[in-house]
């Protein structure tokens, strides 16, 4: 980018960010089942962005600078704790955030030479990044292929002397179960290891859930031996990113998370979160939202996700050749393919205007489509579901991606350190994808084969050049 000489006027500016989104995937109407949260009420998106317009340049550095940010965050964590079984709490940009706090306040409570985390192999990434960023190992269990949920007696055996927080999740993300919340927590708790419960999806729907007549076990801080939950609201709280909050049954353990420096001649550094300086217009967003919403919006969306969560199962259960895996107790559902390519199929809905996420198969569990229900689906679930089905013989009728004759082996035996972005991207060229700027999205079918094909490790070294291609 070249500095314009002399600025460009507002109108101009908002016609090339109209230009630019022109590849974007759509974040309303319910075509996207995935990253973004619809309620399909325009009226709370305008509150929550005109609030987040208003905080934008309020910085939550300095708290005793501007009060408004202490206030706002104790009515949005208040809120939190108020449905998930009390806790105190501190308001971060993210999951991933919330949980980077609670692994910190797990490994300085616990203060051991070699900490590690057991966690279910459903659990998100971010406990992965966690512990890469503050020097923990991660000790991941199956879960049992016919719930996809994590049991306890291997979570019992996983636990040693180092190990500093056990984790379960409500739900998992790939498939929307709920791990025993009470059994793991007991568990860890008869070792003396702190449980936190990643209720990053779940934490802000399945209360609304439960009210709207689903059953939904008991996975909140309520919960005996639970001592930390992490809570997105810009998923299912449907604020704009990034919100989250991370509650501490303790707040002696809630004080492990913060972080302080006076080893500087300058100004007292003290932060709650990750960052340091950061918009306040992320939390005025979310707390608008709540305001917007209300104890009735969020019934009322519970309800309509609940159905569509339901017409869905069922609907995608009747295309011949599909199946939902497991038995989802959110508003999560995944769905393989017993004779068909899924991400061929995943393809052939993109080009119908539907975007389904594609997850690639790990530890025993099938690659699969993923879709997250929100409160705009029920409305056009049915379709969805006719996508799914002409998508699904469409694949059939394609078959599934056949990978030139040794290019697996072949990339799984490249040294991708010592290949450059151009020669990366010229790799990825000789298969179909074109990572020029400006070439919208390509088909990922044959990108998601090798990636399938791949151990973990090569599948993350292929991720990382692509991302480092991608932005140049």
């Amino acid at each position: 980018m070249n500095l314009p000489e002399t600025g460009r006027p507002v109108d101009d500016l908002l016609a090339e960010i109209v230009r630019l989104k022109r590849h974007d995937l759509p974040v309303r109407g319910g075509q996207v089942t995935a990253y973004v949260y619809d309620t399909g009420r325009p009226a709370a998106h305008e509150a929550a962005a005109r609030a987040y317009a208003e905080m934008l340049e309020v910085n939550a550095l300095d708290p005793t600078a501007f009060p408004s940010v202490v206030e706002m965050e104790r009515q949005v964590v208040g809120a939190v704790a108020g449905l998930l079984g009390g806790g105190h709490g501190v308001f971060t940009s993210g999951g991933t955030e919330s949980i980077m706090l609670a692994v910190k306040a797990a490994r300085d409570t616990a203060r051991r030479d070699r900490p590690n985390l057991v966690v279910p192999v459903t659990a998100h990434p971010a406990f992965h990044k966690a512990a890469h960023y503050l020097g923990l190992t991660v000790r991941p269990v199956p879960v049992d292929l016919g719930t996809y949920k994590v049991r306890p007696d291997t979570v019992r055996d996983a636990i040693d002397g180092d190990t500093v927080l056990v984790v379960a999740s409500a739900p998992s993300y790939p498939q929307g179960v709920l791990d025993p919340v009470e059994e793991v927590a007991a568990v860890a708790a008869d070792a003396g290891v702190p449980c936190h419960v990643d209720a990053c999806v779940g934490g802000w729907l399945l209360p609304w859930l439960r009210e709207a007549g689903a059953t939904v076990p008991p996975f909140d801080l309520s919960v005996p031996g639970v001592t930390s939950l992490s809570c997105d609201l810009h998923k299912y709280g449907y604020a704009p990113k990034g919100a989250s909050v991370v509650l501490f049954a303790d707040p002696a353990m809630r004080r492990r998370a913060y972080f302080a420096s006076a080893a500087w001649p300058g100004y007292t550094v003290v932060n709650a979160t990750v960052q340091s300086s950061r918009s306040a217009g992320p939390l005025g967003g979310a707390w608008a939202t709540l305001h917007a919403l209300g104890r009735r919006g969020y019934a009322d969306l519970a309800r309509a996700t609940l159905e569509a969560s339901a017409a869905l199962r069922e609907g995608i259960a009747r295309v011949p050749g599909l199946r939902v895996l497991g038995e989802p107790e959110s508003a999560l559902v995944a769905f393989a393919g017993d004779d068909l390519d899924v991400f061929v199929l995943a393809d052939e809905a993109r080009a119908r205007g539907w975007f389904l996420q594609p997850q690639l198969s790990y530890a025993g569990i099938p690659a699969n489509l993923h879709i997250t229900v929100t409160g705009v689906t029920l409305a056009g679930v049915e379709a969805m579901l006719k996508v799914i089905a002409e998508s699904a013989q469409a694949a059939r009728r394609r078959g599934p991606v056949v990978l030139p004759e040794g290019l697996v082996e072949l990339v799984a035996e490249l040294d991708l350190d010592a290949l450059t972005d151009a020669e990366f991207a010229e790799l990825a060229a000789s298969v179909g994808v074109d990572l020029r700027p400006g070439s919208g999205q390509p088909e990922m079918a044959v990108v998601n084969t090798v990636l399938d094909a791949l151990p973990a490790a090569a599948r993350e070294a292929v991720l990382v050049r692509f991302l480092s291609v991608l932005y140049g």
